[in-house]
């Protein structure tokens, strides 16, 4: 009677490691999708801004974060000089730049 028994154990030992396995597949397919999904157009879109900021030259204009338009008047390795009207300049982190002015309007036309 207790070699049965023993012999039973053993076999849903072998199955049991099969089974965790199998278990974590589920959660690697969803990390897939979300790489997919989420993090790989993430990783693009700061890319492409990166690459703007990068190209930015004086007489552009420009859209803040903040949504300030401007021109710019100078630049620095880390901040960029606007004028957002007639003799009023203020001075900007590159990275509060949002989007290049002509842009946003020859893409809703």
């Amino acid at each position: 009677m207790i070699s049965e028994a023993f012999a039973m154990g053993q076999a849903g030992g072998q199955g049991g490691q099969a089974g965790g396995i199998a278990g974590f597949l589920p959660i690697i397919i969803l990390f897939v999708i979300f790489y997919f999904l989420l993090i790989r157009p993430q990783q693009k879109k700061a890319k492409e801004h990166r690459e703007m900021i990068s190209n930015l030259k004086k007489g552009v204009r420009i859209i803040t974060s903040g949504g300030i338009y401007g021109t710019i008047i100078s630049l620095d390795e880390t901040s960029i000089g606007l004028e957002i009207a007639e003799k009023v300049k203020i001075k900007i982190t590159r990275g509060n730049v949002a989007a290049i002015a002509s842009e946003i309007n020859t893409n809703s036309k």
